[in-house]
């Protein structure tokens, strides 16, 4: 029998806004936002964008955190009580258990990529970027991450600090983490955007992001923005609905929710402002993913004046961004286990740690000794995919889509109008009956064309 949370909340508000956007930024933000955007029509994508995570992913984060104050317990509890209240259907409790398991799985190859991030702001520190050249900073990368002793190290100080914290507990640790390191994120990004503003490269930057290239819009760009949308906002992997377990009952979860989406959206494109007028600037190739962040950025930092303290600046943001997820990833496990084991929250969060870094030894191999191993080949599936690639695969196209939609179901269907209104605060409110709507039939869709687009296609 599992025991429920003791009673635990957020301190404040602002806490619980700073853990949930701490959550949502990520990798995917710095690295991918503004390089879709830019490819897929500028500012055209960007309005799709708006629109389709205001229809899709915005309507599944407002239910999930509902789920988790409704619940007050870890994600896979959380489930079982509301289905025993609502003499629903067991299978229901998959949304608890894939959401739970994704965490577990995402941050063991997530902790190896904010590894790389903390490698990268050693090598700022040092210089080692100085007259970098495309063919150098390529070199770097690959003899790095063809060393697993050395990327199994970084993946480990990253864990240390993600556990540390987790350790500590919501408010002595989590909180304070986050309420120190966003603040800061926000600060470093900023002052880069600024930086960025006085490149010369900053109107060509301007123009690949924002302008409205509606020739450029096809089927497979509405799919890209909903696809980042719904990725981008930290549904559907357990961690809002453990982090809306933490918030009190008179916090407007709706208002909290619009937040949250919109520093997330925003992050994002501060970070092309930052980044692509020196990739203009200098004359580079922008891409998306590790090879602009680990190749083409460094060739930059090695030329601009204060290149030093601007790369590091720029890693060690990269390094907060994926911190503030990682507990986020983390902190739904732990919660589940310490509900059925009578252990210190320490040791628990250390055991979960452990077995996520030698999950993610898997992830560390796949760039080295195990490059050419493709573990389901044999059975016929993803003949062409690494450790890692079966990992984020799975999670992303199949875990993630499945968890979101079986969440717009229950929270759409099976849960009474009533109920929902009342767990909202929204008695009356215009925008619960447009948002329920948006649940019920938009949200549903948008998740499938995802998993159709990623998986069938």
């Amino acid at each position: 029998m599992s025991t429920p949370f003791a009673p635990r909340q957020w301190s404040s508000r602002f806490a619980f806004l700073m853990a949930a956007i701490g959550s949502a930024v990520g990798l995917g933000n710095i690295w991918r936002f503004p390089y879709l955007a830019g490819e897929n029509g500028g500012g055209a994508f960007i309005v799709i964008y708006a629109i389709t995570t205001m229809g899709i992913a915005l309507p599944i984060l407002i239910s999930e955190i509902m789920l988790g104050r409704m619940g007050k317990q870890s994600p896979i509890n959380t489930m079982r009580k509301l289905i025993a209240e609502n003499k629903a259907a067991r299978f229901w409790t998959l949304i608890g258990w894939g959401g739970t398991i994704g965490a577990f799985i995402v941050l063991s190859y997530y902790s190896v990529i904010g590894g790389w991030a903390l490698k990268y702001v050693e090598l700022a520190l040092t210089g080692a970027f100085a007259g970098e050249t495309n063919a150098a900073a390529a070199e770097h990368f690959s003899v790095f991450v063809a060393d697993p002793y050395s990327v199994s190290l970084w993946q480990t100080l990253f864990l240390v600090f993600t556990i540390g914290i987790v350790a500590a507990g919501v408010t002595s640790g989590i909180e304070r983490a986050v309420v120190l390191l966003m603040p800061l994120l926000f600060f470093l990004l900023v002052g880069m955007a600024i930086y960025a503003a006085t490149t010369p490269g900053f109107g060509k930057a301007m123009v690949f992001m924002f302008a409205f290239e509606f020739d450029e819009v096809t089927p497979g760009t509405i799919l890209a923005a909903i696809g980042q949308g719904f990725f981008s906002v930290s549904v559907a992997l357990g961690a809002m609905m453990t982090y809306g377990a933490y918030l009190d009952e008179d916090a407007s979860i709706g208002r909290s929710a619009v937040i949250i989406a919109a520093a997330d959206t925003m992050v994002a494109l501060l970070a092309g402002i930052a980044i692509f007028p020196l990739v203009f600037t200098y004359g580079l190739e922008p891409s998306s993913g590790p090879g602009l962040t680990f190749i083409t950025l460094p060739i930059a930092f090695g030329t601009i004046g204060g290149g030093v303290l601007i790369g590091a600046a720029f890693f060690l943001l990269l390094s907060v961004a994926a911190i503030t997820s990682a507990i986020s990833l983390l902190e739904p496990v732990v919660a589940w286990v310490e509900e059925g084991i009578r252990l210190p929250r320490k040791w628990l969060a250390l055991i979960v740690g452990a077995a996520a870094w030698a999950l993610g030894i898997g992830t560390v191999l796949s760039f080295n000794a195990w490059a050419d191993f493709y573990p389901l080949a044999r059975f016929g599936l993803m003949a062409d995919k690494t450790v890692f690639d079966v990992l984020d695969f799975t999670t992303s196209n199949i875990v993630m889509p499945t968890v979101g939609l079986l969440m717009s179901l229950f929270a759409g269907w099976v849960l009474s109008g009533a109920m929902v209104e009342e767990a909202l605060g929204a008695r009356g409110r215009l925008w619960f009956r447009l948002w329920r709507f948006a649940l019920r039939y938009i949200a549903p869709l948008g998740v499938v064309s995802i998993f159709v687009a990623n998986v069938l296609m």
